[in-house]
């Protein structure tokens, strides 16, 4: 018998039934809007998750899953990548107190966690700048977590480790805890990798603040083109200039010795055309004097002609 309850509880733990991790105590003021993760474990990946409403799990009731739209004051969102599903609410309201994470297993009972929002008219008791920060590869972050209640500052990433000292590191990512500021203190994360991205929350006594925080890859900024200059001439270096560089210098030449070309040629032929005309011209004006003077020769040659045989006959006759 205590050799099948040992199985039991180590098949408990293999499978992770109880498997749901969320904070428990959440400072909100009325009428804003709040976000809350719920870490669940690998093997509910494609199980419906809920949010239910109640102080007794056994009464509450259902407010939106994963399987349907959402709608009103209610979001819910499923990460199946990190295993965490996270219920957002809106515009709350005094009532907004009680409320589970829940995993709807099929044939046995749903696992769930309960967490409780304390809300507030006044300012929250502990709250952060925003509950989401982006930011890339290789950079460093700072929060600044303000409080009004008194406790332990601690700084934890939802399942897994916390750093309650002045530094420490998260699964391979430092954290710096500062309390420098009055009613505040400062988290800073540095060296953040893709894989940091995750939901973290800052504590103060018994509150927390859930903070998600991504980490993105650092875009890839192009190479600047390197061009060395002379009075003469523009010379690209072979290493800097890429293949489509080059194309993009090359086609807009071709086209202007293209333009060029059809230019001269078209100026060449109007050139020749204009010098054929005139030597036309002229030849014309050539024949038409060579004409004139062929037709104006017999006749003055006619009349010197007359005159002479005139001027012998008066000679001799007198």
């Amino acid at each position: 018998m205590a050799v099948h309850l040992i199985f039991l509880l180590f098949l408990t733990g293999l499978t992770g039934i109880h498997s749901i991790t969320t904070v428990s105590e959440v400072s909100v003021k009325a009428g804003s809007s709040i976000s809350i993760p719920c870490l669940y474990g690998v093997q509910y990946t494609n199980h419906v998750k809920y949010l239910c409403k109640g102080y007794h799990w056994h009464s509450c009731s259902y407010i939106v899953k994963t399987n349907q739209h959402n709608s009103g004051r209610f979001w819910i969102s499923d990460n199946k990548t990190q295993s965490i599903f996270t219920v957002t609410i809106h515009n709350l309201a005094d009532e907004d107190t009680d409320y589970w994470c829940a995993v709807e297993i099929n044939g046995g009972a749903d696992i769930k966690e309960y967490f409780h929002l304390s809300v507030t008219r006044d300012t929250s008791h502990l709250y952060v700048d925003q509950q989401e920060i982006t930011t890339f590869n290789g950079n460093n972050i700072t929060i600044n977590c303000y409080y009004i209640n008194t406790g332990e500052m601690k700084w934890c990433r939802l399942g897994s480790s916390c750093v309650t000292r002045s530094s420490g590191s998260i699964d391979g990512t430092k954290v710096t805890i500062s309390g420098g500021m009055s009613r505040a203190f400062t988290v800073t994360m540095s060296g953040l990798r893709t894989e940091s991205s995750s939901w973290y929350w800052c504590a103060k006594g018994d509150l927390q603040m859930p903070v998600y925080v991504t980490v993105r890859e650092r875009p890839i900024v192009p190479t600047t083109t390197t061009v060395a200059t002379t009075s003469h001439l523009t010379t690209l270096s072979p290493e800097t200039v890429s293949a489509s560089d080059l194309k993009h210098f090359l086609i807009p030449l071709s086209l202007l010795i293209f333009i060029v070309t059809v230019l001269l040629l078209i100026w060449f032929m109007l050139k020749r055309h204009k010098q054929t005309r005139a030597d036309s011209s002229a030849t014309r004006k050539a024949l038409d004097l060579g004409g004139q003077a062929s037709i104006a020769t017999p006749s003055l040659w006619k009349s010197l002609t007359q005159a002479f045989k005139t001027a012998l006959k008066t000679h001799l006759f007198n």
